[in-house]
């Protein structure tokens, strides 16, 4: 069986690569499970090089109909992880951009699954950027308006419709997993506007300051990475038959602060001895006015319901994540 993740050089596609390679198998589309043969990532740079001899890296731009055509390719047993995106702060700077990567890009994934031997399965990562309006309520679900006010969650509300469309169609089988905030992500902050939630844990544990561009209480709802690693891959295994007309389903996630962040930040570091770096207000209207646009609460039971994981405790995710990526200092 072969797999392709798009956004294969990132955070995601490649802690997602690392797990497959591990588990080894998936289910085809005829229902069966089959070996992972190969899996193909395809991004626009790859910053470590892959050791495993079932992983090829492809370097190219989603935008490029013919890249993608040939990376997935006209064979059957292939599914596709579709991650690659630009994200919301770089999408509200640069319009048609995000248009060409988010939608042509997406576009150029669901045609060249369209076109390969039976009918394969498509997992499409979205988000709850797809939420927002005037008045917005108290908590979203899978059952909620979708009214994005970013460009980021309009490419995503199209995204999920597409999938459902092509599905419909019979076109491939077709998944959505619309993400919370994924924390804690490592390395440099990023263009996302949701940068801060993941720098708010990452930099005081490295014993660096952190600078916080909006309000303390601001609500939010994140999920820990190894969560919507295997929410990917169970989603991918669910019978479309499970999922009906509606094939994007919305990841539960915890509601967290950067008062609670900074609360356990503390507890974790006391625990293993760490020295922390502060929390230093640094208002920024506008990341402030794109996160006001966004859920503060997510109903995720009906992904509980189809048997995909809660996040673990937020004080368990900052443990995780000192276990995967932190270097003893």
């Amino acid at each position: 069986m072969k797999i392709v993740i798009t956004g294969g050089g990132g955070f995601l596609g490649s802690m997602l690569c690392a797990s497959l390679l591990q588990r080894g198998a998936l289910t085809d589309a005829a229902g069966s499970s089959q070996p992972i043969e190969q899996i193909v990532l395809f991004d626009g740079v790859f910053h470590q090089a892959a050791e495993d001899p079932r992983v090829t890296q492809v370097t190219g731009d989603i935008s490029d109909r013919e890249a993608v055509f040939s990376v997935v390719g006209s064979q059957a047993d292939v599914s596709i992880f579709h991650l690659a995106s630009m994200v919301s702060g770089e999408c509200e700077l640069r319009f048609d951009d995000a248009l060409r990567v988010n939608l042509d890009g997406g576009r150029n994934v669901f045609e060249a699954a369209r076109t390969a031997a039976g009918r394969p399965r498509v997992v499409f990562a979205s988000s709850i950027a797809c939420f927002g309006g005037d008045p917005m309520p108290e908590t979203f679900s899978d059952t909620s308006k979708r009214l994005p006010q970013t460009t980021y969650g309009m490419t995503k509300v199209i995204g999920e419709l597409m999938v459902n469309d092509y599905s419909r169609k019979g076109f491939f089988d077709g998944r959505s997993a619309r993400l919370p905030t994924v924390i804690i992500r490592p390395g440099q902050p990023n263009a996302a506007a949701s940068s801060w939630a993941s720098g708010m844990f990452r930099e005081p544990l490295a014993g660096d300051d952190c600078l916080l561009p909006v309000r303390r209480d601001q609500r939010h709802p994140m999920t820990g990475y190894r969560t919507v690693i295997e929410s990917l891959i169970l989603l991918h295994e669910l019978s479309g038959d499970r999922l009906g007309s509606d094939r994007a389903v919305g990841l539960p996630a915890h509601q967290v602060t950067p008062q609670l962040a900074e609360a356990v930040v503390a507890q974790v570091a006391q625990q293993r001895g760490l020295a922390i770096g502060k929390l230093v207000d640094a208002f920024d209207g506008r990341i402030q006015g794109i996160v006001d646009g966004w859920a503060t609460a997510i109903d995720g039971r009906r992904a509980v319901a189809l048997g995909l994981p809660e996040p673990p405790e937020l004080a368990q995710i900052v443990e995780q994540y000192l276990d995967d990526f932190s270097a003893p200092r």
